[in-house]
């Protein structure tokens, strides 16, 4: 571990292989919750202060190609964009103090080693164009030593494992690139991968897959469920010698849909030592909201049926069905529910946070943009959650992970 400041072992709880440290033992003797409001949002931007709060996923990458090709110029963020949920103003206002920022490309590109080349570009030109406020990181000691700095610790996620191609020198690149995490699919399977939203194709992870897995571990990459089926994170458990995490996903307990975690694989993470990051997806977050997509989806396939050539006529049909069926909200104590409900199945130790923005077209109430991070804190404090806890959530859960992934990792 890196040397630190005294200053930072007084106010920044070090993880080791062994667990907290005794710095921990400064905030043993934890206050009374307060019941007014302001004083618990004081309290929750006074731990954003003390622990970065790494957030697992975060899509502006994507945004900024999609709404300004790429041009920091068009869509710059050191100033406030409404028409996008993150930008530096209310990164700083939400006390973020790390950040895997998604190089998501579309499970059918047609040259996906080439679009996820460019949205790594993306991320190391983002570094560059705002260098008071982002500095990359690649381990651990990286986030703890620029959280320090006041910048803001930028990791890469890899979303998706079409992103390789089958192969894995690609993949050998991309870690030397700075990717730390790879999404082993997205929303259909890999040719040696199942996804929780495609047919099952090879029962889980195939053997090439399993390699990949093994692959990601000797580079010390962590290996991401989120995306998966059951079967290939049974199998990824299997395989994998380090932690693994769920960088945007919630509890099927909760809310039963495919994308989220079941308990059965909640109840394996604490042999394994891996998080779940809770996301902030609307329907990932509320049965109303999972039910409404349903249905959602059953009436553009029944409309298809009946114009089977006609786009434009389903189009008009799925306007009519949205004008007499509105969307519930998700809220952002239904967020607070999941992490409740993966801290009574899992343990603590295994939550973390991944919100999902820019990657949605929706929020859940209360949890609008990047800014709001410190509101659901104070919600965790609010329902009796100890400081101590809170700091694991926030980011020494995923420090931990990190570091487990590093020991195991043999790069030469």
């Amino acid at each position: 571990m890196t040397r630190v400041s005294n200053r930072f072992a007084l106010c920044f709880v070090a993880v080791s292989v062994t667990g907290l440290t005794a710095s921990m033992a400064v905030h043993a003797q934890q206050p009374a919750v307060p019941a007014d409001a302001d004083a618990l949002l004081e309290r929750a931007r006074a731990l954003h202060r003390e622990v970065p709060l790494i957030d697992g996923h975060n899509d502006y990458p994507w945004a900024l190609r999609q709404d300004a090709g790429g041009d920091f110029r068009k869509l710059d963020i050191s100033r406030s964009q409404p028409s996008i949920m993150t930008d530096i103003p209310r990164l700083r206002a939400g006390g973020v103090g790390g950040q895997f920022w998604s190089v998501y490309v579309p499970a059918d590109d047609p040259t996906p080693v080439v679009t996820t080349l460019e949205q790594i570009d993306t991320v190391h030109r983002m570094v560059r164009e705002y260098p008071d406020t982002f500095t990359l990181a690649l381990t651990a000691d990286d986030v703890e030593r620029v959280f320090l700095t006041g910048r803001i610790a930028s990791l890469v996620g890899m979303e998706g494992g079409h992103s390789i191609d089958s192969s894995l020198g690609a993949l050998r690149m991309f870690h030397r690139l700075g990717v730390r995490y790879m999404t082993l699919t997205h929303s259909e399977n890999t040719p040696w991968a199942d996804s929780a939203t495609d047919t099952p194709a090879s029962g889980g992870l195939s053997p090439f897959g399993e390699q990949v897995v093994q692959e990601m571990n000797r580079l010390g990459m962590l290996v991401d469920l989120s995306h998966t089926s059951p079967g290939t994170m049974e199998d990824a458990f299997r395989v994998t010698t380090a932690p693994v995490i769920f960088s945007h996903s919630s509890a099927r307990g909760v809310t039963d849909v495919a994308r989220n975690v079941p308990d059965a694989i909640l109840k394996r993470l604490p042999a394994n030592g891996g998080v779940v990051m809770v996301t902030f997806v609307p329907g990932f977050v509320s049965s109303a909201v999972a039910a409404h997509d349903r249905a959602l989806d059953a009436e553009r396939e029944r409309l298809r049926r009946e114009h089977p050539e006609n786009a434009a006529e389903v189009a008009a049909g799925l306007t009519l069905w949205r004008e007499s069926n509105p969307i519930p909200r998700a809220t952002l104590s239904q967020v607070a529910d999941h992490i409740d409900y993966i801290r009574t199945i899992a343990g603590v130790d295994h939550i973390g946070l991944g919100g999902d923005f820019d990657g949605i077209t929706t929020v859940p109430v209360g949890l609008e943009d990047v800014s709001t991070y410190p509101a659901l804190t104070a919600e965790l404090l609010r329902r009796g959650y100890r400081d101590e806890d809170v700091r694991k959530i926030l980011g020494l859960n995923l420090l931990r992970v990190m570091r487990g992934a590093e020991r195991v990792a043999d790069v030469r």
